[in-house]
């Protein structure tokens, strides 16, 4: 049985969350309650909720799930786009990159299990 740890997606969304984490430990100590609180919540999201969505019942929880997850990566790119805006970051084209990389790769996911839904 395939669970969420097969997932490409899940997999990259924690190398994701473990690159925001680094780069938030150089932000500005004030910015421990505010930013950076929501940047390393937003991207532990995005993989907690594939996860979440892959162990529910049915694939209308689990796309439910994705598309939570969804809204975690989007948060997270304005909080990325913010942070460097802000010069908390200095490039940002690696986060970013991962990011849509994780995007797409969820994209498709959702994709597939609308699809999946569909011929039921």
């Amino acid at each position: 049985m395939k669970t969420h740890h097969d997932l490409d997606v899940w997999k990259d969304s924690l190398d994701l969350c473990e690159s925001i984490y680094l780069e938030t430990e150089n932000f500005p100590k004030k910015e421990n309650n505010g930013l950076v609180s929501q940047m390393r919540r937003a991207a532990v999201s995005v993989s907690s909720n594939i996860a979440e969505g892959a162990a529910r019942s049915s694939d209308k929880d689990f796309l439910r799930f994705l598309h939570y997850s969804m809204g975690s990566v989007s948060e997270l790119e304005t909080h990325i786009i913010l942070a460097t805006r802000m010069k908390f970051v200095q490039d940002n084209q690696l986060l970013l990159t991962e990011l849509y990389s994780v995007k797409k790769l969820l994209s498709g996911l959702i994709n597939y299990i609308k699809r999946r839904i569909e011929k039921k």
